[in-house]
Parts: structure tokens; sequence; C-alpha cells
């Protein structure tokens, strides 16, 4: 995340240390640290070299990999800058664009380094089909769980869109610190709470939600689909799927008790809306 004194990311100085447990790091040029695979994934926003080693040296870990890259190839190629939807305005934080209070709501974002971090096609989706579903459709939406929050966008919009209690789920504890600086940044804390929770190892209750959002990927999805205890709520926006797995997902989905309400595509990305019952 940002920190005084960066107001915005440039390069990205990122090591990719063989262990989890570090002593704690208190640096102003520290972004994050990433946990994936028994790996921590240290982001810089300059050469930290010496501080590494030392960590490395207290630590007993070693660097298996390390990079310094620009932010935007972090992002693969995605532009990180202000868009609009129909009510909505999204800028990241260091962006002060200007928009009509009159017609939209503002959401402002620090994307960090979170994959999903909310100017991707698939999320821009997601945040059309919730305005369409919660203003226009005339059904009720006040209770959402959104798995796989990542920097908590879709969150975010829900409670700005109305939702009264929205839940909001990753499994990466700097996706859930990123994320709830986002929920605060936007003064939507009374409304939206953030959970650290694995979906790979099980689901949370989610009978008595309006709906729930899962914008993840193929693998994870089927698992879902095949899970009895994923299909307790009223309604299920499903994204991230690209055409070539469009199919197997199909296949996935329970034979009975599943309706399509709606089917979104924008670039190479498909979305579905669906209900149960």
């Amino acid at each position: 995340m940002l920190h005084h004194p960066h107001t915005q990311y440039s390069r990205l100085y990122v090591y990719y240390l063989d262990r989890l447990k570090l002593p704690p790091i208190d640096h102003p040029d520290l972004i994050g640290i990433w946990i994936e695979d028994e790996q921590a994934i240290l982001f810089f926003h300059t050469e930290q070299d010496m501080l590494v080693s030392d960590i490395c040296l207290k630590s007993g870990a070693q660097i298996i990999y390390q990079a310094d890259l620009d932010y935007h190839d972090w992002e693969a190629g995605v532009t990180i800058g202000s868009f609009n939807t129909k009510t909505l305005a999204i800028r990241p934080v260091w962006d002060h664009s200007s928009y009509d209070k009159n017609i939209r709501q503002e959401i402002v974002l620090d994307p960090s380094v979170i994959f999903g971090s909310g100017f991707h096609p698939t999320t821009r989706l997601c945040l059309e089909t919730l305005e369409l579903l919660m203003l226009e459709s005339g059904e009720k939406i006040d209770t959402v769980a959104d798995l796989g929050t990542g920097t908590g966008l879709l969150a975010i919009a829900a409670a700005k869109l109305g939702a009264k209690k929205v839940t909001a789920l990753d499994n990466n504890p700097l996706a859930c610190t990123v994320a709830q600086r986002n929920v605060e940044m936007n003064k939507c804390d009374a409304y939206v709470e953030v959970q650290q929770y694995d979906l790979t190892s099980g689901l949370p209750d989610l009978a008595g939600y309006d709906l729930v959002i899962a914008n993840l990927y193929k693998t994870l999805l089927v698992q879902l689909f095949n899970n009895p205890s994923f299909w307790q709520a009223r309604m299920y926006m499903i994204s991230g799927i690209i055409p070539a797995v469009e199919g197997d997902l199909l296949e996935a989905l329970p034979q009975k008790g599943i309706s399509f309400l709606h089917r979104g595509n924008s670039e190479m990305w498909r979305l579905w809306l669906l209900k149960t019952g």
C-alpha cells in the first residue's frame, strides 16, 4: 500500500523468499508482503538488497528470485486510471479527476499490488452488472458476499449502491489489509466486513445472502459449483470466465434449481447472473 512519502506506484522491487516467518519489517518503502505457496514475496518502491539480505540473515530465509519492474508491467499492461460507470466514478488514490457528484458516487482505490486490482475488464463488467441488478432490475439486494474480494472494489460498490451488509472474503492477508483500508477510505466500514478466508478449504455459510459475487478462476469455480453448500444464496454473479472454459463451467453447474438471468460480455470475458430456486 501507499505510505508517506509515496503517493503513486512507479517501479516495483520484488523479492521472493523461501519462507513465511520473517522478522517485522518497518520501512517506508515497503509496499506489502504477498503470501503464496509457502513463499513470502516482498514488494518495495526502491531497491532494498541490503535490507532483504539482513532479513534473510536473521530469519534463515533465502532469496529464490528477485525482479525490478515497472508497475504497469506488474498489472499485465492494464492501465490503472479513473473510469466511470453509469452511477459510479472510480479512481486510483493518486488521480484527482473531477466527476459530477449529482450523477455519480465516487470510489477511491489504492490498488497496491493485488491481483484483480479493480481496473480489469472483468471487474468493470461486474460493476456494470451490479448497477443493473441493484438499481434497475427491481430485485431487492440487501446482503452480498464477495468471494475473492481483492482490493475490495466490488464490495465497496455494493455498499455504495445500497447493500446493508457486505461480507468481503479473501485468502491473502495482504489483499485483506488493502481491502480493509479501501473500505475505510470510502467510509463503508459500517456496511462491509473484510475477512480472511480460504475457499479451497471450505465455504462460509451463504444462506440468507441475496447475492454472491464470485469473480474467480476456473478451477476454483468448478470446485465451488460442485459443493451443494455453495448454492444457499438467492442470486450469483459469476465472472472471470473466458470462452474456452465456459463449456466446462456450464457442465459443472447443478442440473436443477439454477436459472440464467443474464449473460454479459466485455472483450474476451464473460459473466453470468444466476438465480436459485
